[in-house]
């Protein structure tokens, strides 16, 4: 049996230089609640980025919200700029099937329609059931669907991941 072994901070790094080639000078990075958000909050500082990053919760938009409901941690979507005619880069964590990042976008045009939407990913995880891929990833894994990775991030702001194993 393999050990994944992914180093998020040398992951970061990557996606901070990839996410720095898809800006224009008028982008908004929007995180996805919540690894994604705290992709973005960093990333926002790090770049230098005038104004304020946004965060986008797919709460109410997720395909299996009445199987799930309403997670009583998730923050609500936080967009203090205009979404109107924009340019936005949503960042993500860890993309898999494609339905987060598709509730996020029926999330988003709630707010407005923007001139282009790009998706920017720590990582990449394959099994996507929706026609969704992102313009940058820092790394590709692939993992069973018995398994689920998730961005941690500890009191400094360093980032890590766990492996969880789901029962079935």
């Amino acid at each position: 049996m393999t050990t994944l072994h992914l180093d998020a901070e040398a992951l970061y790094q990557d996606l901070q230089q990839g996410v720095r080639h898809l800006l224009r000078h008028d982008t908004a990075l929007v995180g996805i609640w919540s690894g994604g958000a705290w992709l973005a909050e960093r990333l926002h500082r790090d770049l230098g980025l005038p104004g304020q990053h946004g965060v986008i919760t797919s709460a109410l938009h997720r395909d299996d919200f009445g199987s799930r409901g309403l997670a009583g941690g998730a923050d609500h979507t936080q967009l203090p700029f205009e979404v109107e005619g924009r340019h936005i880069l949503l960042i993500d964590d860890v993309l898999y099937t494609g339905r987060t990042t598709r509730a996020v976008l029926n999330e988003l045009f709630d707010f407005g329609r923007p001139a282009s939407v790009r998706l920017a990913v720590l990582v990449d995880r394959g099994g996507r059931e929706l026609p969704i891929e992102p313009a940058y990833s820092a790394a590709r894994v692939s993992l069973p669907a018995t398994q689920r990775l998730s961005l941690a991030r500890d009191d400094e702001g360093r980032f890590s991941f766990r492996i969880e194993t789901l029962a079935l």
